[in-house]
């Protein structure tokens, strides 16, 4: 089972792993998040990071999670990438992190691709869809056979 690292700008990382303790009713299992805050000195907080991959690796290896290419979170992760044992994805999403947990068994390469589309998948314009754009351009049609449906 892969361990997941999310580094973040704060609150992100922790709020993200948080959301995961309720989806799956508690705390995954190899789930840890690391919070940059403003003033961190980034020589700190990828010496913390690096600890932690070594605590979450095991056969499977690490994926880290962050949030903005380019940032100073994901220059930290960019820096743990190791072919074979630590992946890292940018543009973390609570879809992405859900996925990632869900397929956590999987091998690394194909983890990082299942969580990089659940990533991808969950973000998406509601009310897009044809029934959505049915009811959204004739509301007074859809509206009557809403309240027929609620008698």
């Amino acid at each position: 089972m892969a361990g997941i690292l999310i580094i973040a700008h704060a609150p992100l990382a922790s709020a993200l792993r948080d959301c995961a303790a309720h989806v799956y009713c508690g705390q995954p299992q190899r789930l840890e998040a690391i919070d940059v805050t403003p003033d961190a000195e980034p020589a700190a907080v990828l010496a913390e990071a690096r600890r932690r991959v070594a605590e979450l690796g095991e056969d499977n290896g690490v994926l880290v999670l962050t949030d903005i290419f380019g940032a100073t979170p994901a220059n930290i992760a960019a820096r743990l990438a190791e072919p074979g044992r630590v992946k890292v994805l940018a543009g973390v999403n609570l879809p992405m992190l859900v996925r990632a947990i869900c397929y956590r068994a999987e091998k690394l390469d194909q983890l990082a691709l299942k969580a990089l589309a659940g990533g991808s998948q969950g973000v998406l314009q509601v009310g897009s869809t044809t029934v959505q754009n049915q009811i959204a351009n004739h509301p007074d049609k859809y509206a009557a056979e809403g309240n027929q449906h609620n008698q």
